[in-house]
């Protein structure tokens, strides 16, 4: 994009400048409107959904054996829901501003196998290909017991197959440690900005890690190419998936369930606000997308994304999507919430999210950090950089007046994706960065 282009661009929408001026700013979504039309749109059907929750049963039994962390919950992966009073008053307190609805944490953090969101999608699409696989070659029937695949035949079939991925970090872990698993010979492509600790991992796990000098964008490029010439390598597409975003979108029946157990209702009076922290756009919008399907209208949704990565804002703000990044309107693309370092958005998700998504907001990494210290102190959660990306959601829709929003009535859900993985050192690290912050 040359500057005069993006000249127009800012003459056109001004909060373009407050954006490349890094400014935590939220985008009201103007194509945002009916659900069930945005879902019709979409091509994706409450079906579709139904069948990859179906297929996450039949695994279940195959998770609980190889994955003993998963006995107490029958070999269902899912994070709970819970409230955190604290952590509220001490938002109210540093914005000086109330939140008068309740204030829930969504704790993917503390999902098991891989600790963060990407267990959701990234498990549910190497699964889908496994037992593609099985039975093209006659090892399994749809009724039969999944517990099955733990046995030596299905990973001497896996064994002759190769998976591979392009990730910052997380989706990259859940990817190479279910192949892994299941016995394939798995290659994750990661970018610069990933952390250490995180390929040391993978590489524990039998993972090969490739490393790359430039951004995430890089690593799912030379990962695809790199696929696309070996008939036996299945390339997990992050920002074109359709089976992780349906792995994604299981989560809006699960929070169906969770919300109904715990007495919280979501009606017209009673909306649920959802806040996402968003990277390349897969898994905030299949979890989007899966709440619509349960809540439509009821439900407000809004992606969250560093002021240096805003991707998917400057993507669906301009329609360009994928043809544009955030080096284009003169971002750097450096963030520490490395989850959130894509400086280009998915088309694919993007296009789906036009009619459903009620908007996206920016934070500063300052702020990540020093809430990350601050829900440390008030409700002892460790959480990574990146997971802290949607708690100043409710403080945004608040001030910018969002339809009850500000109601005793209203639900604010905080989507906390990752950090359980993170190594005691790091966490702590981040914990002094923010303790710093705070006391400026």
């Amino acid at each position: 994009m040359n500057q005069s282009e993006k000249a127009k661009w800012i003459e056109k929408m001004p909060l373009l400048q407050e954006i490349i001026d890094k400014r935590e700013i939220l985008w009201q979504n103007p194509s945002n409107g009916d659900s069930a039309s945005g879902i019709a749109q979409s091509g994706i059907t409450a079906a579709d959904v139904k069948d990859a929750s179906d297929r996450l049963k039949r695994f279940a039994s195959y998770i609980e054996k190889v994955f003993p962390e998963t006995i107490a919950a029958n070999g269902i992966i899912e994070s709970p829901i819970i409230s955190i009073p604290k952590m509220k008053q001490a938002l109210a307190a540093k914005y000086n501003s109330d939140i008068p609805g309740e204030l829930l944490l969504k704790q993917d953090n503390a999902l098991p196998i891989s600790g963060s969101i990407k267990a959701r999608g990234g498990i549910y699409e190497v699964l889908k290909h496994a037992e593609t696989l099985a039975l093209e070659h006659g090892l399994i029937k749809l009724d039969e017991d999944y517990a099955k695949f733990a046995e030596p035949e299905f990973r001497n079939l896996f064994a002759k197959h190769k998976i591979a991925v392009g990730s910052t970090g997380n989706l990259g872990l859940s990817i190479g440690i279910m192949s892994a698993k299941l016995g394939f010979n798995v290659t994750v492509h990661m970018s610069a900005d990933a952390k250490l600790w995180k390929k040391e991992l993978l590489r524990e796990k039998g993972v090969t890690v490739v490393e790359y000098a430039d951004d995430y964008s890089k690593a799912v490029e030379e990962g695809r190419r790199q696929a696309e010439a070996d008939p036996l390598c299945h390339f997990v597409d992050d920002e074109n998936s359709l089976d992780l975003f349906l792995g994604y979108a299981v989560a809006g029946e699960r929070v169906a369930s969770q919300l109904k157990e715990q007495g919280i209702m979501v009606n017209k009076e009673h909306p649920l606000y959802v806040y996402l922290p968003c990277g390349v756009g897969g898994g905030p919008g299949g979890v989007a997308f899966g709440l619509k399907l349960q809540f439509g209208d009821n439900v407000h949704c809004f992606f969250a994304e560093p002021t240096h990565s805003p991707c998917m804002t400057i993507g669906m703000m301009t329609g360009l999507h994928d043809k544009v990044s955030v080096a284009d309107f003169g971002l750097d693309n450096q963030t520490a919430a490395d989850g959130l370092a894509v400086g280009t958005p998915s088309a694919f998700v993007g296009k789906k999210m036009e009619p459903l998504l009620e908007g996206c907001y920016t934070i500063a990494d300052e702020t990540m950090f020093e809430l990350l210290t601050m829900i440390a102190d008030t409700e002892e959660i460790r959480l990574e950089p990146s997971a802290l990306a949607g708690m100043t959601g409710p403080i945004q829709t608040i001030r910018h007046d969002m339809p009850q929003a500000d109601s005793s009535s209203a639900t604010h859900l905080v989507w906390a994706t990752g950090g359980s993985m993170v190594p005691e050192n790091e966490m702590n690290i981040y914990y002094g960065i923010g303790k710093g912050n705070n006391g400026k």
